[in-house]
């Protein structure tokens, strides 16, 4: 009876040995081995004591120790845990209490050895069979990917001896370019200063002989204003000719006063020509109009007022119709009758010996002239000429001396860009062996049914619509972030745009095994916190030797 029990206790190997209880794996079976005195030792116990059983109570279906040791192959013990051996396939652990429960939880079926309530075939053949396979695809994926992460390791450092003696090569050459620099500096300010000396002067020769002619034009504006005030030609400009300029109406009444005439004269009733230039001109030269520009106003105004009206006087009808006189003194044509009229020939006569006047005058700042295009002889006078040939030769030497400085100083500003980019590079961590040196400058992207994701290793991550829309921030290179002592398995982009109400955006890169660069997914599993799985040889690692031999031993 006894060795019935016991018989039913153990598994037994294929020649007939006893080996173990059910439901324990080798690495324990010395600890279920009974003793002399034929009892079994709980694994262990709360106290730290030693509780011993008779081994016939082993897997009995009833729990002794406080443990659950003694019921690895029963349900008896709620906190027991079966192993199921799955020859061909892989052992595994199942909590006992699904032990005989009528589902199949083991591959090859021992769970279920009662056959009270399933029969269960043994499927870990297909199972195994099946994980061969997808060990053999990874193990010629890791081959494959470690091959080109050798490849990756070998550019990396030599890109990095590359930089580090380009480094010691360019600060060199800065140094020297710097000196030099200097040098062609000082040269330079030696042969500007004379430059500057002779250039103005020229100027100052020039500044001062536009300030005369401004002067003389200044100056034959004022007497040529004066002849079209003086409309009697005596002389003289008094209050009654300067009544009919409607510009010198102060309170905008309509008409100008004869205080409001004596006020643009200065108090006086009439002013000479040297009175005129000296006191008159300068407080109504901004507001002066000729006897055209009032015609043409009045003729603007009229036409608003008169739309289509095609009896509207001409400019020239306007200029020479006879003018009304106040005590003997004749008004400017077109100017409302203030006196009954006078000789229509006298003012006909006094316009063409105005005309006549104005034609024989060069002077240009006519207003009655300014409306005709300018001559190309009048845009000359306004071109500073050129410098004489002892300027020309100190500006010639100074322009070269300065393409000197310039070219010298652009050098240097080339080298201290090259030299901040190469200490950027050698400053970046690419990994222990320079493996990832290799994805910078490069960029992936992935699509999804809505956005397409990009990833510029060491440099920046965005989205974008792939309809409409602009392209999203979500990070820039940060830091790596790989846990434990795996650091370079993945890495942080951060500082993205920012979310409405919310946080920056940001990146994680989840780093795997493959045998190309992608980015195999793109989620987002906190708001506005986004993550990229990426394959790259970058991270695959050759097999260790427990691999080699587990991947290669057949178990079938």
């Amino acid at each position: 009876m006894l060795w019935t029990v016991l018989f039913s206790i153990f598994i037994t190997s294929c020649n007939g040995v006893i080996e173990r209880p059910r439901g324990v794996p080798p690495s324990k079976a010395s600890s279920y081995q009974p003793n002399a005195e034929q009892s079994f030792t709980c694994l262990s116990t709360p106290d730290g004591s030693v509780v011993s059983i008779p081994f016939i109570y082993v897997n009995d279906d009833y729990c002794d120790c406080e443990d659950g040791s003694d019921e690895p192959g029963t349900a008896a013990c709620e906190n027991s845990r079966f192993y199921c051996e799955n020859k061909g396939y892989k052992g595994e652990y199942i909590l006992s209490s699904r032990v005989n429960d009528g589902i199949c939880d083991c591959c090859d079926g021992s769970d279920e050895y009662s056959g009270d309530k399933i029969q269960c075939g043994n499927m870990c053949i297909q199972l195994g069979l099946k994980q061969r396979e997808e060990l053999l695809a990874s193990k010629k994926l890791r081959e494959a990917g470690y091959k080109v992460k050798q490849e990756y390791m070998q550019k990396g450092k030599i890109a990095r001896d590359e930089k580090q003696s380009r480094l010691k090569q360019v600060e060199q050459e800065q140094e020297e370019m710097i000196n030099e620099r200097t040098e062609l500096e000082a040269k330079k300010k030696e042969v500007e200063e004379p430059e500057k000396v002779a250039k103005d002067v020229h100027e100052a020769a020039w500044n001062e002989q536009k300030a005369q002619k401004e002067k003389e034009k200044e100056h034959s504006h004022a007497l040529q204003v004066f002849d079209e005030l003086d409309v009697n030609d005596d002389d003289h400009v008094d209050v009654h000719e300067m009544r009919t300029h409607e510009e010198f109406d102060v309170d905008s009444d309509g008409t100008v006063s004869h205080d409001e005439a004596k006020e643009y004269l200065e108090d006086l009733e009439k002013a000479g020509k040297d009175e005129f230039l000296e006191k008159i001109w300068p407080n109504i030269k901004e507001i002066y109009k000729s006897a055209k520009q009032e015609a043409e106003d009045k003729g603007d105004k009229e036409g608003e007022n008169q739309e289509g009206d095609s009896e509207e006087p001409s400019t020239t009808e306007t200029t020479v119709s006879p003018p009304p006189e106040t005590a003997g003194h004749p008004s400017p044509p077109g100017t409302p009758p203030l006196t009954p009229p006078v000789d229509f020939d006298d003012i006909e006569e006094g316009h063409h010996e105005e005309d006549d006047e104005i034609d024989d005058d060069d002077d240009d700042d006519d207003d009655r002239v300014d409306h005709f295009p300018a001559t190309e002889e009048k845009k000359d006078e306004d071109v500073m000429p050129e410098y004489d040939e002892e300027t020309k030769r100190l500006i010639e030497a100074a322009d070269a001396a300065r393409q000197k400085y310039d070219d010298v100083d652009k050098k240097v500003r080339d080298i201290e860009n090259e030299i901040s980019g190469l200490k950027k590079y050698l400053e970046t961590d690419f990994g222990p062996e320079q493996e990832f040196a290799f994805l910078e400058n490069q960029c992936f992207e992935y699509s999804d049914r809505e956005y397409t994701y990009k990833l510029c290793p060491f440099n920046r991550a965005s989205q974008r619509p792939k309809v409409g829309g602009t392209e999203t921030s979500l990070g820039l290179w940060g830091h790596w972030e790989g846990s434990g002592d795996n650091k370079y398995s993945a890495q942080k982009y951060e500082r993205g745009q920012n979310c409405w109400n919310g946080p920056d955006r940001s990146v994680k890169i989840l780093f795997q095994c493959g045998s190309e660069n992608a980015i195999l997914s793109a989620s987002e599993p906190s708001r506005c916190e986004y993550q990229f799985e990426f394959a790259t040889p970058a991270v695959c690692k050759p097999l260790s030797l427990d691999e080699e031999k587990s991947e290669l031993h057949d178990e079938l």
